[in-house]
């Protein structure tokens, strides 16, 4: 079995290494399922760790395979992904975007160069630990199907497939060199929705003569809000925003349409395909008593995540045997997506968050924000605790 000192130490060893990995990847972001040069890049990371791997896998996904030299058949796989966000950085840094409107502002820069150097190490030790380890360096998290989805129907965790798979998340709101564990129901699952209300537009002066399809909308956002306070469980969160509303009349035009656009969050599939059929009979009757008539189209997303309740509990237990019980916490319920969900629902999975703040208050901006970025030290944990967590469950 590795010592922890043995990995520490390689992860300090090769902090230097996988900080210059992501700062790479920061400075040249791409899009979900554009990240051809990523994946290049990574291929060539991987050409030099000795690593057989490949590519094409969902478009512009990776798998790459490591096995150890002590006798094991057990299987697991882990997880990063690779794409960016349509968000213009305001970093003022030498490692700032190069690809004007598009930023690494959800860590997957992070997530990927981890991975590198958690693979470094995993090489460098497996003369001291058996089994096999498939890494899948996903694309797509940020963009619906999701590549997970399309990971998993090209076939990359089959053949055979893994027992168990693990997954890290950058965290602001943890400093760097602490991580968190949340055993059972994690993370919210997310349908986007878009409506149109239909009405008939003209002078805003002479409203009895048109139907106006702005006060239909608006008394439809108000009723939907009971599919929340009297439809869903009050012991299941449940949560429906509208967070765009488009007239393009004018203060003396009522218009002919009204757009909205909104999400659905839960954490029970069945209550979430429910829930579906009152958005649209409630969208439907309120416009209707309004003289309106609308259409509702509702995009099926990412399913709910659930951590597997002893997978969770034997990584939480390894990472305090690692870092110290001082800097593992529990977390609570999220209603933000992830597409790791698809893993999870499949197989045994465990989604741990990375604490990437400063000790000094710097680095707390948000995931998804202009001027997310993160305290670099963490790379140090991330590494050497992603090697840890996997060869520990190996053995167990």
């Amino acid at each position: 079995m590795v010592k922890k000192e043995t990995i520490s130490a390689l992860a300090a060893q090769y902090h230097e290494r996988v900080r210059g990995i992501r700062r790479h990847l920061h400075q040249h972001p791409e899009l979900s399922f554009e990240e051809h040069e990523t994946a290049k890049y990574i291929a060539e990371q991987l050409t030099a760790l000795n690593i057989p791997f490949t590519t094409g896998v969902a478009g512009t996904g990776l798998t790459a395979e490591i096995t150890g030299e002590l006798p094991s058949d057990k299987f697991i796989a882990l997880r990063a992904d690779i794409d960016a966000l349509p968000i213009h950085e305001k970093n003022d840094v030498p490692y700032a975007s190069s690809n004007p409107g598009v930023m690494h502002a959800c860590g997957h820069d992070v997530h990927t160069s981890s991975m590198l150097g958690a693979l470094a190490i995993l090489r460098d030790t497996k003369s001291e630990w058996g089994g096999k380890i498939r890494v899948l360096f996903q694309p797509g998290e940020e963009l619906l199907p999701g590549g997970a989805s399309l990971m998993i129907a090209a076939g990359a965790l089959d053949n055979p497939r893994p027992a168990g798979i693990i997954g890290q998340h950058v965290f602001p709101e943890l400093p760097a060199g602490k991580v968190g564990f949340k055993p059972g129901m994690y993370m919210a699952s997310a349908d986007e929705i878009y409506i149109t209300v239909h009405g008939k537009g003209g002078h805003a002066a002479l409203p009895t003569r048109f139907t106006d399809p702005i006060l239909a909308a608006s008394h439809m956002v108000v009723a939907l809000q009971q599919v929340v306070s009297r439809k869903a469980s009050p012991e299941l969160p449940t949560v429906l925003s509208f967070g765009k509303m488009n007239a393009n009349g004018a203060n003396n035009v009522i218009p002919e349409t009204v757009t909205l656009e909104g999400t659905l969050r839960t954490f029970d599939e069945t209550w979430r395909y429910e829930a579906h059929k009152w958005i649209e009979k409630i969208a439907t009757d309120t416009c209707s008593a309004s003289g309106c008539t609308v259409d509702v189209d509702i995009r099926v997303g990412y399913p709910f995540l659930v951590n597997d309740e002893e997978m969770t509990a034997r990584a939480k237990q390894f990472a305090q045997e690692y870092l110290g019980a001082d800097n593992v916490v529990d977390l609570g319920l999220r209603m933000t997506a992830e597409d790791f969900s698809y893993y999870s629902q499949m197989m045994p999975g465990c989604f741990y968050r990375l604490g990437t703040a400063g000790n000094d208050g710097s680095h707390t901006s948000g995931l998804h924000t202009p001027t997310f970025d993160i305290e670099e030290t963490a790379l140090e944990t991330s590494i050497g605790l992603m090697a840890w967590l996997a060869i520990n469950e190996l053995q167990s």
